[in-house]
């Protein structure tokens, strides 16, 4: 259980103002901007979740290639992090 809320917590707490603010926008008589403001929160969302997912890129994995680009003469920044 405790790994789901370190893993997968951006999504948990997403999700959990996503429904708060569903609640609150069907507690009163909402309009068209009220459905148009709770879309634009779950865009916002979204966009942070793409943005800050991290994804493989070509050079993950290869070690070779890694190994080979360091002490060409060109800094090199090595970054691990977890998939989650």
């Amino acid at each position: 259980m405790n790994f789901l809320l370190n893993q997968y917590s951006f999504i948990i707490a997403s999700i959990f103002l996503i429904l708060v603010a569903g609640l609150i926008l069907l507690r009163n008589q909402p309009k068209l901007k009220d459905f148009l403001a709770f879309g634009m929160i779950v865009m916002g969302f979204v966009i942070a979740w793409v943005m800050l997912h991290p994804h493989q890129t070509p050079l993950m994995g290869n070690a070779k290639a890694v190994s080979e680009m360091i002490g060409n003469g060109t800094p090199v920044l090595l970054e691990f992090q977890s998939p989650y």
